[in-house]
């Protein structure tokens, strides 16, 4: 019979699990070694960050959170690479990428501490909510596409999806819209091996998520995730097809959730000792250290004074949210509607009357 169509699935790569380069053709940004070592402080500060969290979560003054160990390479480069105008539609832990675009760490914590005024965050304005229904920010984010497009405005829409995420129906459609109608949007698989309890191999029987693109007729690659210049090359590529006008990608980031899927679970139920040690040796920070260390422009030096430093500007954060008054037990019905119904008011005065006692 003959062959109507091939495709394939190309594989990004630039730095190495031990840090040295495999690939010398280095995108315009990674020239620039500075540029690097920028993005790798920005690493560490959000592992620090993280650190903090998990430990707040742990003494009871933060409720239940969702770690991003592991991810800061692909998060980081995600939101390094967009511009203000664009609009990111985030899951549940892409605080990496959201820092890069000014959302500040209070917000993440107030969020987290069950206070929905950390969901009203700063940044831009036109960024979505965390999303914790799993993949429906896919279509939020389309839908902004398209009225990019309908508005002729050079803004591309980015959503973020876990791997278990990428078999939803949502992230099916999302990317048939953007396919169907030539949309300047950007879906981003973050794949680190686990949607909560269940493994990538039982998830799907694709060979790679990004595959997944290709029946929508966008620009599919799969990227090391824990590669920090090639999330960034990927990135700027996908952005640039989607700001002049080519259409949309899916990016499968490979990386892997070094933590608790949140602070809720207990990940040694389901996965080996053996499984999470191996992945310790592939993990982003890592192999961009032996690279900067390499390249003479970082030191354990000037790491040991960073993480410092890092700390204090996160103790700032923690300290901003723990000094944030609590609203009172109203708040919660207050905003809901414009005209509150009798029941849910009855619910507000029963609320305020078990606050007092």
């Amino acid at each position: 019979m003959p062959i109507v169509a091939n495709f394939e699935i190309e594989y990004l790569q630039y730095l190495g699990a031990d840090g040295r380069l495999i690939n010398d053709d280095l995108p315009e940004f990674a020239k620039d070694r500075k540029n690097i070592l920028e993005l790798f402080k920005h690493m560490l500060y959000v592992r620090s960050f993280d650190t903090k969290a998990v430990a707040l979560q742990r003494t009871g003054k933060l409720g239940t959170y969702a770690s991003c160990l592991g991810h800061e390479a692909t998060h980081i480069g995600i939101g390094s690479a967009m511009h203000y105008d664009d609009v990111f539609a985030p899951s549940y832990r892409e605080y990496g990428a959201q820092f890069m675009r000014g959302v500040k760490p209070r917000d993440v914590l107030m969020y987290w501490g069950g206070d929905e005024r950390g969901n009203n965050f700063s940044g831009p304005p036109h960024d979505y909510a965390w999303c914790v229904p799993i993949a429906t920010q896919c279509l939020h984010a389309a839908g902004a596409a398209l009225s990019f497009k309908l508005r002729g405005e050079p803004r591309v829409a980015v959503s973020c999806v876990g791997d278990g995420g990428s078999s939803k129906t949502d992230t099916y459609a999302a990317i048939n819209s953007a396919g169907a109608y030539n949309l300047p949007y950007i879906s981003c698989i973050i794949n680190n091996g686990w949607a909560i309890s269940v493994p990538r191999k039982s998830q799907t029987g694709a060979k790679t998520l990004a595959q997944k693109g290709l029946a929508g007729g966008l620009h599919c690659l799969q990227v090391d995730g824990n590669d920090i210049i090639a999330v960034r090359a990927a990135m700027d590529h996908a952005l640039k097809l989607a700001r002049n006008g080519h259409g949309g990608s899916v990016l499968e980031f490979i990386t892997y959730r070094l933590s608790d899927h949140t602070t809720a679970d207990d990940a040694r139920r389901y996965r080996d000792d053996a499984e999470v040690k191996a992945a310790w040796e592939r993990e982003p920070i890592s192999r961009l250290r032996t690279f900067l260390i390499n390249e003479k422009l970082w030191s354990e030096t000037e790491e040991a004074a960073w993480k410092e430093e890092c700390g204090r500007l996160v103790d700032i954060e923690v300290n901003a949210y723990l000094e944030t008054k609590v609203q009172p037990v109203e708040a919660m019905f207050d905003y809901l509607y414009g005209d509150m119904p009798a029941d849910v008011l009855a619910q507000r005065d029963d609320a305020i009357a078990w606050e007092k006692r």
